[in-house]
């Protein structure tokens, strides 16, 4: 066998990611919060990059003359200042602005509000270190992490004395924290309010698997006492918070949110807005703009970089705008599609999915699925994410007309919250109430459809 170099031709098909083509598929995706800081962070790269003023309209001829005359003016005027300089930026100094948010604290953390109660209530000085090495081993959940002994021998110090330390901490607010286990978490609490009797005591510390799988019979012929007052002491415990570090988490993990898509009716006709006034208007630098085209002033290498901000700026304002031309049509489709729910509420949601919104767009499913994900839409019934309004449907027998699958989770839940709370509705019995309506489903669906929306069983509903 002999091995040959040959030269032919050969046609390819090939799908090229350009570093374009993912910047417009990133912006897309983007949500208008995290587009709003991703355009303020290219303005402050990107020297082509320039704010639109609001009163700026390019249909005016005569303003654009004098935007021209002023940008030629500047050009004149930069050309002639710079031409034998090369001066470093100089940040113009200013007084520092006064207002309202620069006076505002923010909420300690748990580990300070810890730290800050044991400083107050520590009457020796040899407690400060074990007690700030036992709070900052408490997790966000406000629960211990790290074994006494270890503690003790890391610190050198008797483990009596960290349990003496620990103690302490379980005074502190909020109740239940340094906790080892829920138990310990609940019990803490119950000692604080008052509410620590013998019963409560023994149901809390051996009894809690049963009480999370309702079986308050067991519980009550155990304790040889009745159901009721099981059931009494269980709606007690329920009271308790069992992760009390959370009441102090980060402040900063909060998530605003705001609607990527109006929806208002207007003159009995649905108006569909997309919100694209939350970020500033990108135009081209005029100055910028007239400074490349003076090729003589510039070095190869200068000019290139100029012709690649200038590429970057000009793909990013189309991008944008690409991006709200898809979210407006998405969105209309949505609408148009969706306006029974509109007018009178959840209960008359259609079956939608993302393939059947590309095809009347015109777009691929991936496109649908990136303008629909973080965004949310404000409508006349409140502010929902555009996922929320794709879900499977299930066929109905009256009409041959399929139903939402959040509809009939609608119902399953207005079912649970008028049902006698003696006698709650079996999975099974929901089922045929909603097939007596003309809908098939099965009772292994509405078990799924209940677990996903947090109701438990009938047993744990149950009221004695």
């Amino acid at each position: 066998m002999r091995l040959t170099h040959d030269i032919f031709l050969e046609q390819q098909q090939k799908l090229l990611m350009t570093p374009e083509l993912r910047q417009a598929i990133a912006i897309l995706q983007m949500s208008t919060l995290e587009l709003g800081e991703h355009i303020q962070k290219e303005m402050e790269e990107n020297p082509f990059l320039d704010e639109k003023e609001p009163e700026e309209v390019p249909e005016q001829e005569k303003r654009e003359a004098e935007a021209e005359a002023e940008a030629n003016n500047a050009l004149e005027q930069w050309m002639e200042y710079h031409s034998d300089r090369d001066y470093g930026y100089m940040p113009q100094e200013r007084e520092e602005e006064k207002s309202f948010e620069n006076y505002v604290t923010s909420r300690p953390s748990l580990v300070e509000h810890l730290e800050f109660q044991l400083r107050m209530l520590s009457r020796d000085d040899q407690d400060l270190p074990i007690g700030e090495y036992l709070i900052g081993s408490i997790d966000d959940n406000g629960y211990l992490t790290v074994e006494l002994a270890e503690v003790a021998a890391r610190l050198e110090v008797p483990e009596a004395r960290v349990e003496k330390v620990l103690k302490m901490i379980h005074s502190f607010h909020p109740h239940g924290v340094g906790a080892r286990d829920l138990s310990e978490c609940l019990m803490i609490q119950l000692c604080h309010y008052g509410k620590n009797d013998p019963i409560i005591t023994e149901i809390v510390q051996n009894y809690l698997e049963d009480i999370g799988r309702g079986r308050l019979n067991r519980i009550a012929q155990a304790l040889n006492i009745s159901v009721q007052e099981v059931q009494e002491i269980c709606d007690l415990i329920r009271t308790l918070d069992p992760k009390p570090g959370l009441q102090y988490s980060n402040s900063e993990q909060v998530k605003y949110i705001k609607p990527d898509i109006f929806v208002e009716k207007i003159d009995g006709e649905y108006v569909v807005i997309v919100n694209d006034f939350q970020f500033p208007r990108l135009t081209i630098n005029r100055t910028y703009e007239k400074i490349l085209r003076q090729p003589e002033a510039f070095s190869q290498e200068a000019r290139q970089y100029l012709e690649e901000k200038m590429g970057s700026a000009m793909w990013l304002i189309k991008s944008i705008e690409q991006r709200r031309m898809t979210l407006y049509k998405v969105a209309r489709c949505i609408v148009d599609i969706q306006k029974d729910f509109l007018d009178n509420g959840i209960a008359f949601l259609k079956p939608l999915t993302l393939r059947e919104v590309a095809d009347i767009v015109e777009v691929h499913e991936s496109t649908v699925s990136r303008a629909t994900t973080n965004k949310y839409m404000e409508t006349p019934q409140g502010l929902y994410e555009l996922k929320y309004f794709f879900s499977t449907g299930v066929q109905c027998r009256r009409g041959g007309e399929r139903i939402s699958a959040r509809s009939i989770k609608k119902q399953i839940e207005e079912m649970v919250a008028q049902e006698d709370p003696t006698q709650p509705l079996s999975d099974e019995q929901i089922a045929q109430n909603l097939q007596e309506q003309g809908i098939s489903i099965s009772r292994r669906t509405i078990a799924k459809y209940r677990n996903e929306l947090g109701i438990a069983s009938t047993i744990i509903r149950r009221r004695y």
